[in-house]
């Protein structure tokens, strides 16, 4: 059995998080005060999210649980820090090699002050990659390139079963109506609660 686990996958957080570090290099920084389609954030301030989270969930799948995990992304507004540029791509890279791990997905964890399964995390983890990865090209001008993995896990998280969803409409909204032959990405981010069509001033 520990043979077993011993060779059992982690999660591969990789394609989404690369997305991310390809979208980074191409922000401008006239572009930092813009709209995004998160409605409360600036692209700033979903910079300053995605770094955050990045290192919520690095923590959590390390089980290194404490100020970083305990803290809700609704406490308050995130910040940017001068040096987001260099700061984010290593933190990234930790984020990637801590759900490689298989005791990443053991047991209990925390993130956002809320304890949930590590598997669940996980999920929840790759679900942020893609979703704000989208919002930062939308808002940047930039394409989205998610692989079908992380797509098809997103999907399956926020797509509404015989269960409440009032959890997942807290955090991303109602989910927006998308033709059933609508591309993949598109579908999930209208279960996101996003316009697929969503353009800077528009």
């Amino acid at each position: 059995m520990e043979s077993d686990k011993a060779t059992a996958p982690g999660l591969d957080l990789g394609p989404a998080a690369r997305q991310i570090r390809d979208l980074l290099g191409a922000v401008d920084d006239g572009q930092l005060s813009g709209p995004t389609p998160c409605p409360d954030y600036s692209v700033r301030e979903l910079l300053g999210h995605l770094l955050g989270l990045t290192v919520a969930f690095r923590d959590a799948g390390l089980k290194n649980l404490g100020a970083t995990t305990d803290t809700s992304p609704d406490a308050a507004l995130p910040t940017l820090p001068a040096d987001w540029r260099t700061a984010l791509p290593p933190l990234l890279d930790e984020l990637v090699e801590a759900w490689r791990s298989p005791d990443a997905l053991e047991g209990m964890t925390r993130a956002g002050g809320v304890d949930l399964p590590g598997e669940v995390a996980g999920m929840v983890a790759r679900n942020e990659l893609v979703v704000h990865g989208w919002d930062l090209a939308r808002a940047t001008g930039q394409d989205f390139r998610a692989d079908e993995a992380s797509l098809r896990s997103s999907e399956a998280m926020l797509a509404p079963g015989d269960d409440d969803r009032s959890g997942a409409d807290a955090i991303f909204g109602p989910p927006v109506p998308v033709p059933d032959d609508a591309p993949l990405v598109d579908r999930v981010i209208g279960l996101s609660g996003r316009r697929p069509d969503w353009r800077p001033g528009a």
